[in-house]
């Protein structure tokens, strides 16, 4: 009995990760390199990629700064409160449980043309929906959970007496931080930012309905890939989603590495 589970469970392994990478793989040289070099040489292509690593960095960025901030207000500071702490953690789950697209059309009915603040914003010059800005908060919305969710149980495992202690020495908060909890939450930050970059690297559904989706303007990689398989030039969408996985992959023996390197420390 157990080898049947086992034998299943590589089954199911094969069949939903193995073989769509395979198949993806095959795909993209489906007409040799230089269907390949063609696909990711396209002008959209090179745009779009560019786009998508763009917002990935200032995701990653912006997640990592306010995200470890945040999970140390809501395990360090008391004056919060206790039930404005309950909130604050309901709100930081709320991604999970609601889906990309409708965080999407969201951002689009708060910041959209037809609202009264995305209307301030076009006046003044700054447009957020369909454009980068808005590209960035939609990714945000999906990924912001996800260092706030690695760094928690960290600081939470170390408790505040380090702290406490270099605190009542006369050492400064940033000094605190950096050489008292820092080194203690170092490698859940780098396994945070590795999935921040993967889940933006990936993200569809809010992107998809907040950019428009505008050639080499507001399409990313994963837009394109869409774009491509409806106008069924699956080559090209082949080629631009295997550089999409090789980064996954890529970022998935990070993560292990990481994950090695925190259970050492």
């Amino acid at each position: 009995m157990r080898k049947l589970w086992i034998t299943l469970t590589y089954m199911v392994f094969i069949l939903l990760l193995i073989v769509p990478i395979v198949k993806i793989f095959t795909g993209a040289w489906q007409e040799g390199w230089s269907g390949f070099i063609e696909a990711l040489g396209r002008k959209q292509s090179l745009h779009a990629l560019m786009m998508t690593g763009l917002i990935v960095v200032i995701v990653t960025a912006i997640n990592t700064v306010f995200g470890v901030m945040l999970a140390l207000y809501l395990v360090r500071a008391t004056w919060l409160g206790k039930r404005l702490k309950q909130l604050l953690n309901s709100i930081v789950d709320l991604p999970f449980a609601v889906s990309p697209v409708i965080g999407g059309l969201m951002i689009v009915l708060l910041l959209g043309p037809s609202s009264i603040m995305g209307a301030f914003f076009e006046d003044i010059g700054f447009k957020v929906v369909y454009a980068l800005p808005g590209m960035v908060l939609a990714t945000l919305f999906v990924t912001f959970p996800l260092m706030v969710r690695e760094v928690m149980p960290l600081l939470q495992e170390i408790g505040s007496q380090q702290e406490e202690a270099a605190s009542t020495l006369g050492a400064y908060s940033w000094y605190t931080f950096w050489y008292v909890t820092w080194p203690s939450i170092r490698w859940g930050v780098i396994y945070g930012i590795v999935l921040t970059v993967a889940r933006s690297l990936g993200e569809f559904g809010a992107v998809l309905v907040v950019s428009g989706n505008i050639m080499n303007k507001t399409q990313t990689a994963t837009t394109l890939v869409y774009q491509d398989v409806e106008n069924f030039n699956v080559t090209a969408a082949n080629g631009v989603a295997l550089v999409l996985a090789a980064f996954s992959v890529g970022l998935l023996l990070i993560m292990e590495w990481a994950k090695k390197r925190k259970e050492v420390h």
